[in-house]
């Protein structure tokens, strides 16, 4: 149960009609219910009760403070690839011991901040980020915790712009590289080799990828022991997909259960960065029908959310269900769905059989809870939407809706413009 379902032709989030949400909050907006947060947080929890772990939600999913606060008081952690994601976690409460930073870019002033908040650890992703971190740790007295990002050249079979564990992409340090760099670790001042990380990619639908990384990483903390290197986590990364259409990712359970069976020989602390699996199905966008328009046998509906609020679709030609937050239309009909924005590739849906949306019907689109309104940008501008959370039978803003006046928020015309 997602707890998005109807109640006889209407759409409910919870016990709320979304139709009473628009009717108080406008079009468009995100909406989000607790209980399917909650409930797939504990359930990923759940699949590794039996050993030590920590769930590092990835906070680049969705980055809200509500949704962070949410699990963050179910005992998680979160997992960070900037400055400003680190600021959101500590904002919404988030224990700094509970925190690893991933991503390729780490800023000096990033990387201090990090260190002054006492985050567990840093995933290094180049042998130059190594360096960068001894030299900050070092001028700062401080000792930071690290764990090398190893590449295990592993295809997980997935969309190539969300692959990252392959020999030719940008993130981690190549398995026959990372060897020499936790020598050359061990060595560094300011560095604490606590770990070992991986993550392969995104919206996987098998095991099997995570479990054949794993294998190749076991050989690899096998040997640094042998050389003294005590390393305490493994952060196995995130990845887990979620049905947007027809796919049959595994559930929780069963990922932890071979996770749990390939790494029970470790002995390790196990660290998991989950994001989409947790929050994408717990969110939809909601938009409004502004006009619609047949030419030749093409069919379009335009609606008042576009490609800056969803860039999914856009982006990677994703699936995202959709609805009607009423059941009021006369049969189906093939049709885009398209936005305002002036690009071509504006669509949240192409070329698919639809309800048939009249002027001024809601309609729902789904799996929108991960990347759709951290994607979301004022392209066009226009302002980004609001967010709403439901629990039970209330609701309650979580981000108000932006303001023309918000657009231009910290911009100046310059002085020599100015007569």
């Amino acid at each position: 149960m997602n707890h998005f379902q109807f109640k006889g032709t209407e759409l409910y989030a919870e016990d709320v009609a979304l139709k009473e949400i628009a009717a108080k909050v406008g079009t468009p907006f995100y909406a989000y219910s607790h209980a399917t947060l909650t409930r797939h947080f504990k359930a990923f929890d759940d699949s590794f009760a039996s050993v030590p772990h920590t769930i590092c939600y990835s906070v680049k999913a969705n980055s809200t403070q509500s949704v962070l606060k949410t699990f963050i008081n179910l005992g998680g952690g979160v997992d960070i690839v900037s400055g400003g994601e680190l600021y959101r976690a500590l904002k919404a409460g988030v224990a700094p011991r509970k925190v690893v930073y991933s991503g390729v870019g780490k800023k000096d002033d990033e990387i201090e901040y990090a260190l002054n908040t006492g985050i567990m650890m840093f995933n290094v992703e180049s042998e130059q980020e190594l360096t960068r971190i001894s030299e900050i740790a070092s001028r700062m007295v401080k000792k930071a915790g690290i764990a090398i990002r190893v590449n295990p050249d592993v295809d997980p079979g997935t969309h190539p712009y969300i692959t990252t564990g392959l020999k030719n992409a940008k993130f981690g340090i190549t398995i026959d590289r990372a060897m020499q760099e936790y020598t050359r670790a061990m060595t560094l001042p300011g560095i604490d080799v606590i770990g070992i990380d991986m993550h392969i990619g995104s919206q996987l639908t098998k095991v099997n990828p995570f479990v054949d990384s794993i294998e190749k990483l076991k050989i690899m903390i096998g040997k640094l022991r042998s050389q003294g290197v005590d390393l305490k986590y493994f952060d196995c990364g995130g990845g887990l997909g979620i049905q947007y259409n027809d796919e049959e990712p595994p559930l929780p359970a069963d990922y932890g259960k071979e996770i749990v069976a390939a790494t029970k020989d470790l002995g390790m602390h196990l660290i998991f960065e989950p994001g989409r699996n947790i929050v994408g199905n717990a969110g939809i966008l909601v938009s409004k029908c502004l006009y619609t328009k047949a030419r030749d046998e093409k069919n379009f509906i335009m609606i008042d959310a576009g490609m800056n609020d969803l860039a999914r679709p856009a982006l990677y030609g994703s699936f995202h269900g959709v609805l009607p937050v009423v059941k009021e239309q006369d049969g189906m009909i093939v049709a885009d769905i398209v936005g305002p924005i002036c690009e071509s590739g504006d669509f949240l849906v192409k070329d698919r059989e639809v309800p048939m949306f009249k002027q001024g019907d809601l309609m729902a689109f789904t799996s929108a809870g991960a990347y759709g309104f951290a994607m979301s940008s004022s392209y066009n501008s226009r302002p980004r939407v609001a967010e709403v959370m439901i629990k039970g039978d209330k609701f309650e803003v979580i981000r108000e809706r932006e303001t023309i006046e918000d657009l231009i928020k910290g911009e100046k015309i310059a002085s020599f413009l100015v007569s």
